[in-house]
């Protein structure tokens, strides 16, 4: 006899929907159509006005043949556009490929290929950049060009103005919903330090999901203001851009991530999110006095890439920010762990709530399971605090895979766990703390040195902005420490030997840097020290 709980009680358009984000957008058109959805200079749109140009959008792209399976690429800024791309082009059935506008015309050539786009919406600053990616490009896509209301070169790609192309949609065309949650949404690309980037494939109900984990894990409401100080181009914004819909907050919109203008933003519009790494902060700490506002609520920042060192949080926290840690990868929707603060750590001495500061904390909501696991025997290592591991990631918010490339997909996927190649150690109380890339970490006479270690060190020193430790060849221990900082404006001078004496304070003698090269550090996009150009700085005699 079969089991009853299986019998006649199977799925029907009453009582299952495929997960989509899609549908945030119109609930909060229909709950708050008046709202403020996006502010961007002198653009003001409401949630029914988002709602509008995202189903006129999707309307004419369809009718211009873009549909299920199809590629759209966007290269823009954080603008009202690049939003609207994040629900129009799902709503075709189509997935959205946000790419990184700093990187270099070979890279946007490989990924209009790798990615098949059908369509490229490109705004005018970067037209001259598109031009040449697509000379070195076999794909011939439709081009778009957005022409920003608050920054216009005057370059133009295409034919079609993207005001142009809204105009040829409907505000009350049908959309499609996917038909599996399964399906693929959007399409990140990896940075592509080495070798072609991967392309990271979300599927819809992952976007959802980590959405609404989104709000849960940071209290987001209503009342949410977010400045866009975190590129949409990566990691979907971290998901954020559908969280505010699913909320129904506001975006405020940023072109170009400068104190000059995050500070008057924050005061005229009451911002109380943001979202960045640590450099981000550093603007707001190291802000010559005129420019500096006061915020008219606090501030809370979500941050990720590196760990924020606690002099850094201790400084933003003094200026109205309020700093939580977030750890993940392209491959988990951006972010997938939080430092959850517990009221019992508010009756702890500084130096131990600094400990708890720095990690990168517990499972998101929606994720099944992060831990710290030996990669050779894919077992747990010892919550001690100490005991070094590869952090892997398993569930719902874990990415379908690489596009095009199984063997990639296989080797990320190794005995059931998403493998991060971040080091980091299990604390007693389930906390994560990462100590390093795999490949960062220095082998020095047999001792494993993480570089996060020395870092945090230098970052305490009252004249250090920006701190990188590296790898440098050496002949008789086979790798020694090598830091590469860059000074705060106005500090007083300070040398590579104060530096080192001042490491040497604090540090076991073999972690203490063998040299200090002074000067501006190497960055992604979003903010990440590119360790890689420093490793190769180093072999090459670390100048």
């Amino acid at each position: 006899m079969g089991n009853a709980y299986e019998l006649g009680l199977d799925r029907n358009p009453a009582n299952y929907v495929p997960l989509t984000p899609i549908t945030f957008l119109a609930r909060a058109a229909q709950i708050w159509p008046n709202h403020p959805s996006v502010i961007h200079g002198r653009r003001r749109y409401g949630w029914g006005d988002t709602f509008d140009r995202c189903r006129r959008l999707s309307s004419a792209l369809a009718a211009r043949g873009i549909g299920r399976g199809d590629t759209v690429a966007v290269l823009a800024p954080n603008i009202p556009e690049m939003i609207e791309a994040h629900f129009a082009v799902p709503m075709t059935g189509a997935v959205l490929n946000t790419m990184n506008y700093r990187l270099d015309a070979r890279t946007l050539a490989f990924q209009l290929d790798h990615g098949a786009a059908k369509a490229w919406l490109v705004d005018s600053e970067f037209a001259p950049l598109a031009k040449e990616a697509l000379q070195l490009a076999r794909s011939r896509p439709l081009l778009v060009d957005i022409v920003d209301s608050e920054y216009d070169t005057g370059e133009r790609l295409g034919d079609l103005l993207y005001d142009d192309l809204l105009a040829e949609g409907s505000r009350d065309a049908p959309w499609l919903n996917p038909r599996d949650e399964w399906d693929a949404i959007s399409l990140n690309y990896t940075s592509g330090t080495t070798g072609n980037p991967k392309g990271v494939v979300y599927h819809h109900r992952g976007a959802y999901l980590n959405a609404l984990s989104n709000a849960l894990a940071t209290g987001l409401t209503h009342d949410t203001v977010k400045l866009w100080s975190l590129p949409m181009f990566h990691c979907n914004g971290w998901c954020f851009v559908w969280t505010l819909a699913a909320v129904g907050g506001t975006s405020v919109c940023l072109r170009k991530v400068e104190a000059a203008a995050m500070y008057p933003m924050i005061a005229e519009h009451g911002v109380n999110l943001m979202c960045g790494a640590a450099v981000v902060l550093s603007m707001f700490i190291n802000a010559p006095a005129e420019l500096r506002r006061l915020f008219p609520r606090p501030v809370h920042f979500n941050a990720a890439a590196a760990p924020v060192p606690v002099p850094v949080i201790r400084a933003a926290e003094a200026l109205g920010f309020r700093v939580q840690h977030m750890y993940g990868l392209t491959e988990t929707y951006g972010p997938s762990t939080l430092c959850v603060w517990k009221p019992e750590f508010d009756g702890l001495d500084e130096e131990a709530k600094a400990s708890i500061l720095k990690r990168q904390g517990v499972r998101y909501p929606v994720l099944e399971a992060v831990s710290v696991l030996d990669p050779d025997s894919m077992q747990p290592v010892d919550a001690d605090g100490e005991t070094l591991g590869e952090v892997m990631f398993r569930g719902n918010i874990v990415m379908k895979g690489y596009l095009k490339n199984e063997r990639a997909t296989a080797e990320a996927f190794a005995g059931g766990w998403f493998h991060s190649g971040d080091l980091g150690v299990l604390h007693p109380d389930g906390y994560i703390e990462l100590k390093d890339r795999s490949k960062d970490i220095i082998i020095s006479g047999g001792e494993n040195i993480p570089s996060l270690e020395i870092e945090s060190v230098l970052y305490q020193h009252p004249a250090v902005l920006e701190v990188a430790v590296v790898a440098k060849p050496d002949s008789k221990w086979g790798e020694v420490p090598c830091a590469y900082v860059s000074l705060k404006d106005g500090a007083a001078p300070v040398t590579e030997a104060e530096l080192i004496a001042f490491c040497r304070e604090r540090l076991a003698g073999y972690m203490t840097p063998k040299q200090v090269v002074f000067g501006a550090l190497p960055k992604t996009s979003t903010g990440k020290i590119q360790k890689f150009l420093l490793r190769e700085k180093s072999r090459q005699g670390g100048q």
